[in-house]
């Protein structure tokens, strides 16, 4: 383990802690599935497009070999929530586009109308400490903006509004959390 107090425990910590978290993301895609978008809210999803499991066409994929940012807001269909992952369709320039996502594939799960957001670190369950090289997504209430704005013809969901630009994201990262070896 990565210190002594996990080697005494016998617990990861951090892997609890993004597990947790990872079931916010979980639980509030099922209450959407149940009844739909409530209010104002809508989600960006970050993912890793190469994860095992994840299942998306193949021109996205070569558009996006890395990550890709979802908006689901309007244009979805058939949103199914699993235990360890969601199907969604969405729709790209008209034509729909089925989805199968993991949930440990998510890097970071936004919802601009209230200010939330997760940003998660790839933690393997091997992972012994923290090396520094954990894939984090880098998104902030800034580039969010940004990104949505440069995306749009990308992201799914996009009905060309911006976010009500008085609301700001808060985004919580794990490494804020994680112990850091002392030198």
């Amino acid at each position: 383990m990565s210190n002594d107090d996990d080697s005494q425990t016998g617990l990861n910590y951090e892997l609890l802690v993004e597990d947790a978290l990872r079931s916010v993301v979980r639980s509030s895609l099922r209450i959407v599935e149940n009844i739909g978008l409530p209010g104002e809210t809508h989600f960006y999803i970050s993912f890793i497009t190469g994860y095992e499991g994840v299942e998306i066409e193949e021109s996205l994929r070569a558009k996006h070999p890395d990550q890709m940012t979802i908006v689901i807001q309007h244009q979805y269909a058939d949103l199914r929530v699993a235990e360890d992952h969601f199907c969604i369709t969405l729709f790209f320039g008209g034509k729909p586009s089925p989805m199968i996502i993991p949930f440990q594939a998510v890097t970071s799960l936004n919802d601009p109308s209230v200010g939330f957001g997760l940003q998660f670190g790839m933690l393997d369950e091997n992972d012994d400490e923290d090396d520094g090289t954990a894939s984090d997504a880098s998104i902030s209430p800034a580039n969010l903006k940004s990104n949505a704005s440069d995306d749009k013809s990308d992201d799914a969901g996009s009905d060309g509004k911006s976010p009500k630009d008085d609301k700001t994201a808060e985004v919580v990262s794990l490494d804020t959390f994680r112990k850091r070896p002392t030198q």
